[in-house]
């Protein structure tokens, strides 16, 4: 009996499965059969307008004068005349340095000098009358040589000594550490008292009124750029800084590197921008902003496309409305749009929506529809003003 009942219930199980699937079947071959017959397909032709894009490249923002202040001389920090981020003017006193030794040193120099010029004025009376002597046939030859010789050595020691007093004179002024030019004075590693040795680091000092930016460029773009070397060089620049805010003042493309990095492929270009406020400092980073003009470019939806293995598709219908698939080269994006660089011509028609739900080989029919119906307004407006 047990075994009766169990076999009535493993059909109705059954049944119940099969009437499942027949149902299932049935609502997915209806699905399809409407797709193909369907005329809803929206159908679009590329945009050809004049419009502009950017590229955001990596800076590296450097001070126009930005130099290493060290010791010439040793001795003890004597006075710091400056603080950390003080403007200074060029000549001003920096620091001071411990200089007896070097003020002894001097004097030393002169001392040796005087006494080295005393001498060759003293040879230089023994030649005139060694000559006076040979003259009268009262010495011979030979003594005026010796005179002369003796003279030209004196000479020579009264150089050495006047090089000495130079020397000693160039080792004091050493001791007092002035401004090259006007800048902003950075780090102070040593304080008063501490022993400086020849060649130690004392600060260093920028000049901010104007920066450069350097950032690197890839050699293809470096390539477009010089299609109008004339406009490159005056180009303009913008600056993002580091928190994501515009610079206020615009900067200009100022000079190409003189070779591309093998590592790297790149190539350095340097913008100049001006620093009234002092805003910018030695050693920040930022973005160089850079607009391209694009003339006549070909503009399609990204939602128009697949990809396929990194490679990038659209369905074209050709003049038999048969779907047909288009491997296409995007150049870049504006805002929901495409530009392309290669694959489409702006009498190519293609579908607009519902690529999921064609194949290759599909006859379909048509909806032209216009761009002012598929592009956004924040496009049209990036197309129309050339923003991005």
């Amino acid at each position: 009996m047990l075994n009766k009942k169990s076999k009535a219930n493993g059909l109705t199980v059954w049944f119940g499965l099969a009437i499942s699937v027949l149902i299932s079947f049935s609502a997915c071959k209806s699905k399809q059969e409407a797709l193909k017959t369907t005329d809803n397909f929206p159908v679009i032709t590329p945009q050809v307008v004049d419009t502009s894009v950017s590229e955001s490249y990596v800076t590296q923002i450097q001070a126009m004068q930005n130099v290493e202040l060290r010791s010439r001389v040793k001795g003890y920090l004597d006075k710091i005349e400056v603080d950390e981020g003080q403007s200074v003017h060029a000549g001003q006193i920096l620091f001071s340095i411990s200089n007896q030794e070097y003020k002894e040193e001097l004097v030393k120099s002169v001392a040796e000098l005087s006494s080295a010029l005393a001498d060759v004025k003293t040879a230089e009376f023994d030649v005139e009358n060694t000559k006076i002597l040979v003259d009268k046939n009262v010495v011979s030859q030979t003594e005026l040589d010796i005179a002369k010789a003796k003279l030209e050595a004196l000479m020579a020691k009264a150089d050495e000594a006047r090089s000495n007093k130079v020397n000693a004179e160039l080792n004091l002024s050493y001791t007092t550490v002035k401004a090259p030019f006007d800048g902003i004075v950075n780090r102070i590693p040593n304080k008063v008292g501490s022993l400086i040795d020849e060649g130690t680091f004392l600060t260093s000092i920028s000049n901010n009124k104007e920066m450069y930016a350097y950032f690197n460029v890839s050699e293809n773009e470096y390539l477009d750029f010089q299609k109008d070397p004339e406009q490159m060089k005056h180009k303009e620049a913008t600056l993002i800084l580091s928190n994501n805010e515009k610079y206020k003042w615009t900067g200009f493309i100022e000079t190409v590197d003189g070779e591309i990095d093998k590592n790297t492929g790149n190539i350095a270009f340097r913008a100049r921008f001006k620093n009234p406020e002092m805003l910018l400092k030695h050693g920040a980073t930022g973005k160089i902003v850079l607009s391209k003009t694009l003339k006549n470019a070909i503009l399609i939806p990204q939602k128009s496309t697949f990809e396929v293995q990194e490679k990038t598709y659209v369905y074209v219908v050709d003049q038999n409305n048969t779907v047909q698939l288009r491997s296409i080269i995007p150049l870049c994006r504006i805002d929901d749009n495409y530009v392309i660089s290669d694959g489409l011509n702006p009498r190519d028609r293609f579908l607009y929506e519902g690529i999921q739900l064609v194949k290759v080989g599909d006859k379909i029919t048509p909806r032209e529809v216009t761009a002012t119906e598929f592009m956004p307004k924040k496009s049209e407006e990036s197309v129309r003003t050339g923003a991005v």
